[in-house]
């Protein structure tokens, strides 16, 4: 099961070249339920995601069951062709806070450059209730569909979101 919350950013961190950076590219089979494929540097992932019982408005946080699954490069680019609209290209920062949790904060480019958001994910929904988010976050959009990167990969640019 995937917890977690996702926070617009007031401002970037100091020295993000300090931190381990992902080069990611991905794509959309299906969004409803979600099939996505992810270049991550040189690794290959096809991932399912599917509703759960819980009440995500409840706890406001996101909370899915995810499935990955490893993909060679060669399948990564035949499912690449026929992904639906377009492909999100962003910079993942891994940023350790407090409580032994990370930051994954991304930074998007081509069709999507200039958004950036923030993801934090959790072991439970108590944790994830709890969480206080550092300064340098801005609102909480964990529920707001428009920031997921399914919907993402419908628009055509940051404006349309």
């Amino acid at each position: 099961m995937e917890i977690e919350k996702k926070y617009k950013v007031k401002k970037l961190p100091e020295k993000l070249q300090d931190y381990v950076c992902l080069n990611i590219e991905q794509g959309y089979l299906c969004t409803s339920p979600v099939v996505r494929i992810r270049r991550m540097n040189e690794e290959y992932i096809l991932t399912y995601k599917s509703k759960t019982p819980l009440q995500e408005s409840e706890y406001h946080t996101r909370i899915s069951n995810e499935t990955e699954l490893p993909l060679t490069k060669s399948s990564y680019i035949h499912l690449r062709e026929k992904v639906d609209g377009n492909l999100i290209q962003k910079k993942r920062y891994l940023i350790p806070i407090e409580n032994g949790l990370k930051v994954e904060l991304d930074v998007f480019g081509g069709h999507l450059e200039g958004l950036v958001f923030a993801e934090v994910e959790f072991h439970s929904v108590e944790e994830a209730t709890e969480f206080v988010p550092p300064d340098w976050f801005g609102d909480d959009v964990s529920l707001d569909k428009r920031y997921s990167n399914s919907y993402l990969s419908q628009v055509d640019k940051v404006s349309d979101i």
